[in-house]
């Protein structure tokens, strides 16, 4: 309003002040009178009262549920031994930003990178504490906003660089994989990370094609046994495969063409003893000594892709020895040398693709158009609940898995776990039996050294007397 208008709108406000001055002495007369009863006043007042008040009360009663919101979760404590992964409780329900669903995870996969996560070895996890697991499978249990293409009650497998190994976890809905009818909550958890890694390798990087080779590292592992299943899709390819002897019936059967057993023979003589001319392809998740191996096995032509350092680990703990010879045998090669041997080297890492969503999508959905063909299904090694997250990653470790190893988010039974100090009972005292064992073994190692040396001293004793009389005579 300008300075211009106020003295006119002044004096209409003047008259109607006037005219409501002269209407009140008549108002009285019009108003019927009130009939009604106290008790019935106050009972109006305090429905508007709590009419007015509905709100607030409840917001008072949705807080008290959001905060009394609790679920498990396994986290890295600090860098070292099983025992630095600890189940704990979280509080809170976690608040989903636009694009994000809340899943209810079911299941979870253990991978090679967490085990080198757990002493410092990985560099896409944050510090800790922080919660591990880059895969896992559930049901959406609530959706953000804009998100389109997902509903509360959808069953799905999640892809994530670290967060999953626990019970409720909030994730972009486009790092969500609709699971097939059919497929478990383990397999679908056993699926993403292995699958995903061995698919780009072979046909993204390697281009597989019908009758050529493939070396496969660690053949009996996740991402072993995928590649070999997706091997299997081409026509005629030969796969070698590496893993210790008592795994080889279950390599061979999955499509594995030569199992070849690393602890007691030299791969690199056995491959050329097959394949003289060496390898189409080869899958190195070794490093060190083995990547400088790997790419002297190659055809001309051939394709080398690394995809870790697995020789890095070696013990619970960080082992600086096993660290510090890995990167003085670190490959390296003169692209020269790569141009006269007419080979490639690739390096994989899917940690480092989180951001490549629709890279990521193609893969998947080449995968699970296998997985419903029957041509690719995932292996189950074991099955263990979050509390068993230390016996998990020392089988996974100590290469005592074939196929994959999947963490439960079902609570432990009470049964179980009383019975768990038991096994960890019957753990030590088969590990003293052992002990014994080898003790005993090394005693009779002695022992027998000794039977063998006594017939030497006798002898030498013989020979002694012999040489006495030769010295009187002289």
């Amino acid at each position: 309003m300008s300075g211009e208008d106020a003295p006119a709108e002044q004096q209409q406000q003047n008259a109607v002040d006037q005219k409501q001055e002269t209407k009140p002495a008549e108002e009285p007369k019009a108003e019927p009178p009130k009939t009604e009863s106290a008790p019935a006043a106050a009972a109006d007042a305090a429905a508007d009262a709590d009419a007015t008040a509905s709100p607030a009360a409840t917001t008072a009663e949705k807080v008290p549920e959001e905060d009394t919101f609790t679920y498990r979760a396994l986290v890295l404590t600090g860098y070292g031994g099983y025992d630095k992964v600890k189940l704990q409780v979280k509080k809170g329900k976690p608040v989903l930003k636009a694009g994000e669903v809340l899943v209810r995870v079911k299941a979870c996969g253990l991978n090679f990178a967490d085990l080198m996560a757990r002493q410092g070895l990985y560099d896409r996890l944050p510090s800790p504490p922080v919660t591990p697991g880059m895969e896992c499978s559930g049901v959406v249990e609530a959706v953000g906003e804009e998100v389109t293409d997902r509903k509360v009650g959808d069953k799905v497998m999640v892809l994530s660089r670290f967060g999953l190994w626990q019970e409720v976890a909030a994730v972009p809905a486009t790092h969500t994989f609709l699971i097939p009818e059919g497929m478990s909550f383990e397999e679908a958890a056993a699926l993403p990370v292995n699958y995903i890694t061995a698919y780009m390798m072979l046909f993204d990087f390697g281009n597989l094609r019908p009758n050529q080779s493939v070396l496969v590292h660690a053949a009996a592992g996740g991402v072993g046994i995928a590649a070999t299943q997706l091997c299997s899709t081409v026509k005629d390819v030969t796969v070698f495969g590496t893993a210790s002897a008592s795994k080889h019936e279950t390599i061979s059967q999955g499509g594995v063409t030569h199992p070849i057993d690393y602890r007691t023979k030299d791969y690199v003589e056995e491959v050329r003893k097959i394949s003289p001319k060496g390898m189409d392809i080869i899958l190195d998740p070794l490093g060190g000594s083995d990547t400088h191996k790997a790419y002297n096995l190659l055809k001309p032509m051939g394709k080398l892709i690394t995809y870790g350092a697995s020789n890095m680990l070696a013990g619970q703990k960080k082992n600086l020895l096993a660290v510090a010879k890995n990167w003085y045998h670190q490959f390296s090669i003169h692209t020269l040398s790569l141009i006269q041997g007419n080979k490639s080297v690739c390096g994989f890492h899917l940690g480092y693709l989180d951001g490549e969503t629709e890279l990521i999508t193609q893969a998947m959905s080449t995968i699970l158009d296998l997985y419903k063909q029957g041509k690719v299904k995932p292996r189950i090694d074991s099955t263990w609940h979050l509390e068993q997250v230390g016996d998990a990653m020392r089988k996974m470790q100590e290469r005592n898995n074939i196929g994959k190893v999947i963490l439960n988010t079902e609570p432990m039974p009470e049964e179980e776990k009383k019975e768990e100090p038991k096994k960890d009972d019957k753990k030590k005292d088969d590990k003293k039996k052992d002990d014994k064992k080898k003790d005993d073994g090394k005693k009779e190692e002695k022992k027998d050294d000794k039977k063998k040396e006594e017939p030497k001293k006798e002898e030498k004793k013989e020979e002694e007397k012999k040489e006495e009389p030769s010295k009187e005579e002289k």
